[in-house]
């Protein structure tokens, strides 16, 4: 896990700019980690009947629309929900006063903030089809990917139970793994949370504010 700082860094930026989380995407490109997750899923027969059954749970998913752009935004507002009702008013206040949003209140803060992190997962995921070339090859890379979407799933739901079942409910878990770099500081923050209590996450936003306040 990183450091209370760095937590605290990724989340102002985010918070600042949204549209900064391009630069956390690559990830979500990263044609040797699509084929290092399909390696790894041919190799990992233990779970292999339970990840038949999440890609059946997947393909459903598709068909019934999972992939249009609301949905991101969705799974973002959810996880960002879970983040702020553990934040004290206080601090709310001291984070969010100098967004853009601030003046239309906190809940419109983090509407705009998901759009915007949604719309710019949206036009980076949308390039993985001009990144991968051939039939045969795009089919290999779309397979790590969905091994990796599941992977990344049951990580979350190892890590953060409730969000992972939060999101579980209309299949948003499934769209994580293309948010998890930028929703990542949010759920390591929570993480410090739940294993160093609330002081020390009070410590994080404290940064967090510190941080919004020096950029503006």
């Amino acid at each position: 896990m990183r450091s209370c700082t760095e937590i605290a860094r990724r989340i102002a930026q985010i918070i600042m700019s949204p549209e900064s989380v391009i630069g956390f995407l690559d990830g979500v490109l990263s044609v040797p980690k699509d084929i290092g997750y399909l390696a790894y899923g041919f190799m990992d027969t233990d779970t292999r009947s339970c990840r038949e059954i999440e890609k059946t749970r997947m393909v459903r998913a598709i068909r019934y629309g999972i992939l249009e752009n609301h949905n991101f935004t969705k799974t973002i507002e959810i996880v960002l929900h879970a983040f702020n009702k553990d934040v004290p008013e206080s601090k709310q206040n001291a984070i969010y006063s100098k967004t853009i949003a601030s003046m239309a209140g906190r809940a419109v803060t983090n509407s705009v903030i998901s759009s915007r992190i949604a719309t710019s997962i949206a036009q980076s995921s949308s390039l993985f089809v001009k990144l991968r070339g051939g039939i045969i090859g795009n089919t290999l890379l779309i397979g790590g990917m969905i091994e990796r979407c599941l992977y990344t799933s049951e990580r979350l739901r190892q890590v953060n139970p409730e969000i992972y079942y939060a999101l579980r409910q209309r299949n948003f878990d499934l769209l994580y793994f293309f948010a998890e770099p930028a929703l990542n500081p949010f759920i390591e923050a929570l993480n410090v949370r739940r294993t160093q209590g609330q002081p020390a996450f009070e410590r994080i936003l404290d940064i967090v504010s510190s941080e919004i306040n020096a950029k503006k």
